[in-house]
């Protein structure tokens, strides 16, 4: 019988404050700063919440992406997405989109119809993971992952939507290029101290967005915006909540086998080689970017719903 080896904390940061797109706010927990990129993770924002009047709200107009994955998590609202190949979808509260843009998309990312003319709050997740060198010039492709299709795994008091990677024998029905986790847990007042396996060698932190916990065998607290960022070493991860909480907690757990590539990126595209940006530019320009039509290995057949900001079926926080 193996013996757990916990993973210890390698420090732990708070997540800073910006504007992204047309104007929406993001708290940025990997990216520029605080903790800078976290192979094989490249960025992680959380948007909002932000709460729009009528005819406000706002998104990230017609913009390029190559060589790397956008992974795009609704909790509140209804987003809407459409791409320069005449691809066009939406996102409600509890869906994904793991978007690969591979040797190049443009794409248009924002709120739905719907909610920009009733207004209402909109909150969610974008992660950028990074793409081999083999597969940063592949062909474009989606997965749409609605909320019913995504598993959960449910402890004593708390529960796991696992968007990639599994918890114990629950497994994500993404398919990755890389092997991720991500998985979003939430753990309610009365839990007893929650484990996760992650593999040795593994990059991997968390992200809380509600609540206070404590993390690691060092029992370091975090808060709503920390990041607490994992060593490699040790194969499991330790949560628990402090005698006194009175609401529980709730974050984002990722983590990923480092792909160990050089990394040039510049605004939207993250390549290998300078040169390899230099042309991601030019083609985007000369409007050769984004030629090869983009494929969907899993596709949501749910049409858009009717947005009511009043609804609790548009949030699962």
């Amino acid at each position: 019988m193996s013996s757990r080896m916990f993973k210890r904390i390698e420090k732990t940061l708070t997540a800073f404050q910006t504007l992204e797109g047309a104007g929406f706010p993001v708290r940025e927990g990997i990216g520029r700063k605080p903790v800078g990129e976290l192979d094989p993770f490249l960025l992680l924002h959380h948007m909002g919440p932000v709460t729009y009047a009528p005819g406000k709200a706002v998104g990230a107009p017609w913009h390029p992406h190559r060589g790397f994955e956008t992974v795009t998590y609704f909790l509140q609202g209804q987003g809407r997405h459409s791409d320069s190949l005449g691809n066009r979808g939406y996102l409600n509260a509890g869906d994904v989109q793991w978007m690969s843009a591979g040797s190049g998309i443009i794409h248009d990312e924002g709120p739905s119809e719907g909610m920009k003319t009733k207004g209402g709050t909109m909150e969610g997740f974008q992660i950028w993971v990074n793409l081999p060198a083999s597969q940063k010039f592949s062909a474009p492709k989606y997965q749409d992952l609605p909320r019913d299709r995504i598993p959960e795994y449910k402890g004593e008091n708390y529960l796991v939507r696992v968007i990639a990677g599994e918890v114990e024998d629950v497994k994500a029905i993404t398919q990755t290029t890389t092997p991720i986790y991500l998985l979003d847990f939430r753990i309610e007042k009365n839990a007893k101290a929650v484990t996760q396996k992650i593999p040795v060698g593994f990059n991997s932190c968390i992200y809380v967005y509600r609540g206070t916990a404590l993390f690691g065998e060092e029992k370091k607290e975090a808060s709503e915006g920390d990041v607490v960022v994992f060593t490699q070493s040790g194969d499991n991860i330790k949560v628990e909540l402090p005698a006194e909480s009175a609401s529980g907690v709730k974050f984002l757990l990722l983590a990923g086998q480092p792909i160990g590539e050089p990394v040039e990126r510049k605004g939207p595209f993250v390549l290998n080689t300078r040169e390899q940006l230099r042309q991601a530019f030019e083609d985007y320009y000369n409007g050769t970017l984004a030629s090869v039509p983009a494929t969907f290995t899993i596709k949501s057949a749910a049409s858009i719903e009717d947005y009511d900001p009043q609804d609790p079926k548009f949030s699962i926080v």
